[in-house]
């Protein structure tokens, strides 16, 4: 089963941008660079359309891998946003945390992995089923130990 470990979010970065390229980096063929930059990115807009309901959370499991999260990423969740189907949802059944696809036909509600290694769940009279939120972005850290000693060393300053 996926475990989620939410952290809070501050708001002091909320006004710093970042330059963003004009040109989209091939991940392909090699082409030439452009000396253009298109405008200013700020990440907390993008990554929180709804910031009073909007919280991350870290990953751990491998149930996910098929949608591109991984155990130790960083997941957004937007808790204004209604689940529908096909949302990825952080949820908890039966007093369990998981991370999964939403899935809905007809009467039939279920979450899907996406990851062949596990079977669908299908909730059936009895479930208790509480969505907490619809998640929206998925942050990869290359290199998670650099990560995980910044957020440490953060910490220790706070304490």
């Amino acid at each position: 089963m996926t475990r989620l470990t939410p952290f809070s979010v501050t708001t002091d970065w909320a006004g710093f941008t970042l330059p963003l390229f004009a040109c989209p980096i091939p991940a392909g063929f090699p082409s030439p660079a452009d000396d253009h930059l298109e405008a200013s990115l700020n990440l907390y807009e993008l990554l929180f359309a709804h910031p009073a309901s909007t919280f991350l959370a870290r990953v751990s499991g491998d149930s996910m891998v098929g949608a591109g999260i991984r155990s130790e990423d960083i997941i957004a969740v937007d808790r204004a946003l209604p689940p529908a189907d096909g949302c990825i949802v952080v949820a908890v059944l039966d007093g369990e945390h998981t991370l999964k696809r939403l899935r809905k036909k007809g009467k039939s509600t279920w979450l899907e992995a996406d990851n062949p290694r596990y079977a669908p769940i299908e909730l059936v009279e009895g479930n208790n089923l509480t969505v907490f939120g619809v998640v929206t972005h998925v942050i990869h850290d290359f290199q998670p130990k650099k990560l995980r000693t910044t957020l440490a060393a953060r910490s220790r300053k706070r304490a």
